[in-house]
């Protein structure tokens, strides 16, 4: 039997806590919470919810690095999987197994090639109650997943869902350095890099919170979009000199 850990990256989510954890819980075998430096009372709520893991950073390190401590959670204790899901209640914790399922649905066909991450997409199928993404929001994504396209040969519909399963074994060639909201593009850079094989699947489009911030002037869409390309040359760039996997190679 795969040993499946669900992974919730928190800051500041006292509000969803309570609905959203023992949602989860129904659906998982294992649930860790990564606390990136939460500053409300999503910590003292943390610990009055039995039957799960928390991981907490002293300081707020950023989306990227919640993400970072759960797979390096998920390497260290031998789990064959790792779905990530966010805790504002914008993901519909009923799809975790299925999506788990789907990540190891080629492992015993000899003709086809294991599946390492199975990438929630909001935008490859339509549900009834689906939301209206907010108008900037959705034209980045499609700005984003167009680019990133067109430069590493993928057919992505959604660059930045959080809904996502991972294979433990294909997160130990990656070395992730950007551990804001910008890492997903380092990621799928360094996907196509190592040879990752990806697959879509279908997840609602839900928005609760049309307002919720980035944080600071990344809240500034103008700002968002050059700090997504500057992430994406870099990265780009650090791959053709060779520097990004120069020394050791790790997720960690």
């Amino acid at each position: 039997m795969k040993r499946i850990l669900t992974a919730l990256p928190v800051y500041n989510e006292e509000s969803h806590l309570r609905d959203v954890l023992p949602q989860v819980q129904k659906y998982a075998q294992d649930v860790l919470v990564v606390n990136d430096g939460s500053k409300d009372r999503t910590g003292e709520i943390l610990k009055t919810i039995p039957g799960i893991k928390v991981l907490t950073h002293a300081k707020n390190a950023g989306y990227g690095a919640a993400l970072v401590s759960a797979f390096s959670y998920a390497m260290e204790h031998g789990y064959d999987a790792v779905v990530t899901i966010d805790c504002d209640g914008q993901h519909q914790p009923a799809l975790i197994p299925e999506m788990a399922q789907a990540l190891f649905a080629n492992d015993d066909n000899p003709d086809e090639p294991n599946i390492d991450i199975i990438s929630g997409s909001r935008y490859l199928k339509a549900f009834n109650g689906d939301s209206i993404p907010p108008e900037q929001r959705r034209a980045i994504n499609v700005q984003i997943t167009r680019q990133l396209n067109q430069l590493l040969g993928y057919r992505l519909t959604d660059t930045f869902c959080g809904f996502k399963a991972y294979r433990v074994s294909a997160l130990k060639g990656f070395k992730i350095t950007v551990f804001g909201y910008a890492m997903p593009l380092q990621f799928w850079i360094q996907a196509a890099h190592l040879g990752t094989t990806i697959q879509e699947f279908p997840v609602p489009l839900i928005y609760l919170d049309e307002k919720r911030s980035f944080g600071g002037s990344l809240d500034d869409a103008k700002i968002r979009m050059a700090h997504y390309q500057d992430v994406i040359q870099q990265e780009l760039t650090a791959i053709e000199d060779g520097s990004r996997f120069a020394d050791s190679v790790s997720c960690r």
